[in-house]
């Protein structure tokens, strides 16, 4: 099983097959709105703005897990995400992504790319995960690594 065979939820209930995305880089990123993370929103931006033209997909799933920090309903968030950062790489439906409500793609993520001393579970908003264009987990970066760190893992997945 890799992160093509899911499906997740968009902001408005339908369904997105993540084998859309295949034959490029995905990063996923679980993000909140009133994070101390939260400017990595423009770091995410810049990275999908160059990248996306050679396939680069980034995807950000709204958690409110960590802090309470994402309370808005999609419609917020979505408002939020492009009036203040100037979002335009896709925001999937919020999502938890610890516990037993976890959404299945996070369980995988965390699975198969465990964190520090093994752990699965997600530790704070704006952990992300890096795909490559099999649908393979490759790398699990924490939150305080900044977007822009990523760029050459990125650019050996091109």
């Amino acid at each position: 099983m890799n992160v093509h065979d899911f499906t997740v939820k968009k902001p408005d209930g339908s369904d997105q097959k993540l084998s859309d995305f295949s034959g490029g880089p995905i990063l996923i990123v679980n993000t909140a709105s009133k994070c101390g993370f939260t400017p990595q929103y423009k770091g995410l931006e810049a990275l999908y703005r160059k990248y996306a033209d050679k396939g680069l997909t980034i995807l950000g799933f709204p958690c409110n897990q960590f802090g309470a920090q994402e309370p808005g309903d999609a419609e917020e968030i979505q408002n939020f995400c492009s009036l203040t950062y100037d979002v335009t790489f896709p925001l999937m439906a919020k999502i938890d992504v610890n516990g037993e409500g976890a959404d299945p793609l996070y369980t995988h993520l965390k699975g198969e790319k465990p964190g520090v001393l093994g752990t699965k579970g997600i530790k704070w908003n704006f952990t992300k995960f890096l795909v490559d264009k099999s649908g393979k987990v490759v790398g699990r970066y924490a939150p305080t690594d900044k977007p822009e760190s990523l760029e050459r893992d990125i650019q050996k997945l091109l």
